[in-house]
């Protein structure tokens, strides 16, 4: 997912005040961290790790754990689950939209939250049900997977016969009577 992300002096100015404002020392590791956490948008730890010691060779992925638990604590970062891997790690000023997660090629496209509010509305109305969006993750198939595409070297009547051949094996697997022939 591309970002546009605030120039570095801009937005570490910003971070400096926070983690001051909130008691903590502003360290290199946190403004590494914090750095790659925003170029790489949602990225794992061990990818804010690989960024991090592009800079800084000396800094471990304890390290890198340890400050994006504080970070995230603080409120300046949050996580998010979108697979069966490591967490992902994204700015907390970010945090307020839904990700689309695709089964297929693994794509990843943010929402915002007005694209599910009557899911939202429905869910506090009907089962007085607060939704946290920014952990919201929905799987399914983008709009690239579920465009078929003709192989090469294969005209219309190709995909049109591998058709017809698909649609009469479904007929055969759930019996005629749910293809609605009779015989």
């Amino acid at each position: 997912m591309d970002r546009e992300v605030p120039s570095p002096s801009v937005a570490v100015r910003g971070w400096d005040e926070q983690l001051r404002a909130r008691g903590y020392r502003v360290t290199p590791q946190r403004q590494l961290v914090l750095e790659a956490v925003a170029r790489l948008d949602h990225a794992t730890p061990e990818e804010i790790g690989a960024q991090v010691q592009q800079t800084a060779r000396g800094v471990n992925i304890s390290t890198i754990y340890r400050t994006l638990e504080l970070l995230e604590q603080i409120g300046m970062v949050t996580h998010t689950h979108l697979g069966h891997g490591a967490p992902t790690y994204h700015l907390a000023t970010d945090a307020d939209h839904v990700h689309l997660v695709c089964r297929d090629c693994g794509r990843v496209t943010e929402i915002g939250p007005d694209a599910i509010r009557p899911l939202i509305t429905a869910l506090e109305e009907r089962h007085g049900f607060e939704t946290d969006v920014g952990h919201l993750t929905v799987f399914g198939r983008c709009q690239e997977c579920r465009t078929p595409r003709e192989p090469k070297g294969r005209g219309h009547a190709w995909t049109e016969e591998r058709r017809r051949s698909d649609e009469g094996r479904r007929g055969l697997e759930s019996g005629p009577e749910a293809s609605g022939r009779t015989e």
